[in-house]
């Protein structure tokens, strides 16, 4: 049976390790900066216009929220990173959170979202390190591609590449939540890693 992307439902959200889900459901947990449209992607992929809330200014989503997909696996939004303006102890606290979260072996698929106008900052960085050291497969999404010309796609996805230092077997997709492109990409990736991890 195909992963139904249409069937999707919000779980809960996680502000400790005690929160997080250890039901055994694959998780696939998407990462960004808080102002590059991650819930606009996903939002995209589950065919809702504010099922993954948008936040009406960048980094209000501090929690882990996890939502089950076709009751068989959890779409995991992660908490935005290098942009909120919050205080010290409550960077500490996600950056705890964070931590636990990816130490934790939860994690079967990483997607990252990243601007595809712009070379990826130095958060972004650690954060694909931090997706590279749990060992899962990961696949970057680079969003904002309907403000590109043609011309600037090419050399931008190759600076995406080389500044996260991706290794040959991580999918880079081009993507724009405002038009669709790279969605169905996107989906038969999830997909693929559902089925490797059911195999």
């Amino acid at each position: 049976m195909p992963l139904n992307f249409n069937k999707v439902e919000f779980i809960r959200s996680a502000v400790r390790r005690e929160d997080f889900l250890w039901d055994g459901l694959p998780q696939m947990a998407f990462a960004g900066r808080s102002n590059v449209g991650k819930s606009s992607v996903i939002n995209r992929l589950v065919n809702r216009k504010n099922f993954a809330r948008v936040g009406a200014s960048p980094g209000k989503t501090s929690q882990i929220n996890y939502f089950r997909l076709d009751g068989r696996a959890y779409l995991v939004d992660l908490p935005g990173y290098g942009y909120a303006k919050v205080s010290k102890a409550e960077r500490d606290r996600w950056g705890r959170l964070m931590e636990s979260y990816f130490a934790s072996g939860l994690i079967t698929l990483g997607i990252m979202i990243v601007d595809a106008r712009h070379k990826p900052t130095a958060d972004d960085v650690t954060m694909a390190n931090w997706f590279f050291d749990t060992g899962c497969p990961v696949v970057v999404a680079a969003n904002k591609l309907d403000k590109l010309k043609k011309s600037e796609i090419g050399p931008n996805m190759q600076a995406i590449r080389d500044t996260l230092a991706l290794r040959e077997e991580d999918r880079l997709v081009p993507f724009s939540a405002e038009r669709g492109d790279g969605s169905e990409e996107l989906m038969g990736l999830l997909r693929y890693s559902l089925e490797e991890h059911r195999t």
